[in-house]
């Protein structure tokens, strides 16, 4: 019952930002009543899809300070194992789901031990190699599809089956990731607060001063980059059921891993809405940008620099991302 309590509790808050975000809320809820195309519709499903990667990459990422860029491996894992469980053994999404989170939270334990001996850029540049290797794995594994991957065919299910998550209206697959994405930010608000958080942010700022306070250091890791895999692996699931074609090359490549550490740089590790902006402001610009400079325009590439730009002018002035500035223009009014 308390954690139920810290997870609904947001009194730490002004309440001019929770003014914004229960209106943001109801924005979500009613986006698909209003005229909206089916690109809209896709970019609102990648931003749920990416704030809730941004959430899990926060855990580690942000309250733990550890550069995480191996993401996309569990991506693949959760995508794989509920692809494979349903195209040849016909085991629904909501049974298939859990299981690949246990095969993604079992990897990260059999590599978040060695890897979590090693610190800055070198567990960085550990993670990126695990989830290499992992992709390469897979595009010679027959049972995954090898490098073709596998493709969900809905012609077998009558939709809407939502046991299955198989749908012909993106409608069913919003409402299914918004659900997603509110359990996300309830279960990251009673994180934060938990003794867990406490330790994690006790050994960002000095690993040193938090093991002589008493905390396993190593072991307080390890589990934090288990929640931040389990996150990664729903939303995996997910994204076999929505794609419907997946393939390794993509699913599992370092862009996505990328991808997901920037939004939550982006909009400020280590606070509950950085991922969120991140998503808000990267996956409409991704996607806007790529179709009307790359695909209208013929400007292909320079969406990337644009891109490219804003984060860099971001993070020059705030190493905090955008949540920073905002926590730095309240500190100057107050003063």
């Amino acid at each position: 019952m308390e954690e139920i309590k810290n997870a609904l509790d947001f009194s730490d808050f002004p309440r001019l930002d929770l003014i914004v975000v229960g209106l943001i809320a109801v924005f979500l809820l009613v986006f698909p009543v209003f005229p909206h195309s089916s690109f809209a519709m896709a970019t609102m499903i990648q931003f749920l899809m990416f704030s809730i990667y941004g959430m899990g990459w926060n855990t580690i990422g942000g309250y733990g300070g550890q550069v995480d860029l191996g993401k996309a491996q569990y991506v693949g894992i959760g995508a794989f194992t509920t692809a494979v469980m349903l195209i040849r053994w016909d085991i629904p999404f909501w049974f298939s789901m859990p299981i690949g989170v246990c095969f993604a939270v079992t990897w990260s334990f059999i590599i978040g031990y060695p890897l979590f001996r090693l610190k800055g850029h070198y567990f960085a540049i550990a993670t990126i190699a695990t989830s290499l290797v992992l992709k390469d794995l897979f595009e010679v594994w027959d049972l995954v599809g090898a490098a073709r991957g596998l493709e969900i065919s809905p012609i077998k299910y009558i939709p809407p089956d939502f046991l299955r998550l198989i749908f012909r209206e993106d409608i069913y697959y919003y409402y299914v990731i918004l659900g997603f994405f509110f359990v996300g930010i309830l279960y990251v608000n009673w994180f934060r607060k938990s003794r867990l958080g406490f330790q994690l942010r006790s050994i960002k700022d000095n690993e040193d001063m938090a093991r002589s306070l008493g905390i396993n250091v190593h072991l307080a890791k390890v589990k934090t980059y288990a929640i931040a895999t389990a996150f990664v692996s729903v939303v995996g699931s997910f994204h076999a059921c929505y794609i419907k074609n997946i393939e390794p090359a993509d699913t599992m490549s370092l862009d996505i891993s990328i991808l997901i550490a920037l939004m939550a740089m982006l909009g400020g590790a280590g606070s509950l809405w950085g991922p969120v902006i991140g998503a808000g402001i990267l996956i409409p610009l991704k996607s806007y940008l790529k179709d009307w400079l790359g695909a209208q325009a013929g400007l292909v590439g320079i969406d990337l620099i644009i891109y490219a730009g804003i984060i860099m002018l971001v993070s020059a002035v705030e190493p905090k991302g955008i949540w920073g500035i905002v926590e730095k223009v309240r500190r100057r009014k107050r003063s």
